[in-house]
């Protein structure tokens, strides 16, 4: 079984750095919803997590709604499909334009078949000390970047985007019995099969990419490696 600690985690598997990745997440979603306005900070609860103070939403439906939104990348995660989840903050109605989306990118995580999820890693890794700390000083970062990203406007909504590897063999998750929906067109990447590699060759949608870029954090602790940041749409800067 997986034996994935907060306190004292052990990446002994796949199945261990996808859980500490989902823990990660969900903190991290509380924590942006609270620094980035989107809901009334009065409404957050003080509490603490990796050994540091966070924030954490109070009302039933939000929690209910992230930790249904991580569980169903986790899901995901355990299949070696995706390569990146962002939490995506849109404008209000009419426009919806995203505005800033925060990167989590997981593409350096191992990838091998589903099967093998609770195999134990060939190096049998010692307890991965050091990555609360290094979670501590994300979330840290994460709130601290509303000094340095200019202000959202109010009513604004948000979604939970997954991107997927770009294997040919991976399709979308799409279906009436799963959680996912196909995002709007400018934030999907194009996928093509490249015919002479064994991949697919994607393009990216117009509102990838946005028009600034911050970095946030990377986090590296042998099988856990992600990048993280932050970026603002051109339709935050629009008239």
């Amino acid at each position: 079984m997986a034996t994935y600690n907060a306190d004292a985690p052990v990446l002994n598997n796949y199945h261990a750095v996808v859980s500490a990745f989902s823990d990660f997440l969900t903190v991290a979603i509380h924590t942006i919803l609270y620094e980035r306005n989107i809901y009334p900070q009065s409404s957050f609860l003080a509490a603490r997590k990796f050994n540091c103070p966070v924030r954490q939403s109070r009302h039933p439906k939000v929690c209910q709604w992230i930790q249904d939104a991580v569980a169903a990348v986790e899901i995901e995660m355990l299949k070696c499909t995706l390569s990146n989840t962002s939490l995506v903050i849109h404008a209000p109605p009419p426009s919806s334009a995203p505005l800033e989306r925060f990167l989590f990118s997981t593409s350096a995580f191992p990838s091998l078949p589903s099967s093998e999820a609770l195999t134990p890693f060939n190096d049998n890794p010692p307890p991965a000390a050091d990555l609360p700390e290094q979670f501590r000083a994300a979330i840290s970062r994460l709130s601290s970047l509303s000094s340095t990203l200019s202000p959202l406007p109010p009513d604004c909504s948000f979604t939970l985007v997954t991107e997927l590897r770009d294997d040919v063999d991976i399709h979308p998750p799409l279906g009436p019995d799963t959680p996912w929906m196909a995002a709007e067109p400018g934030l999907q990447k194009q996928r093509k099969r490249n015919e002479s590699e064994a991949r697919a060759v994607s393009s990216k949608g117009k509102d990838l990419g946005g028009v600034r870029t911050t970095p946030i954090r990377n986090v590296e602790s042998g099988a856990f490696v992600m990048e993280m940041w932050v970026e603002e749409g051109r339709g935050k800067f629009e008239e």
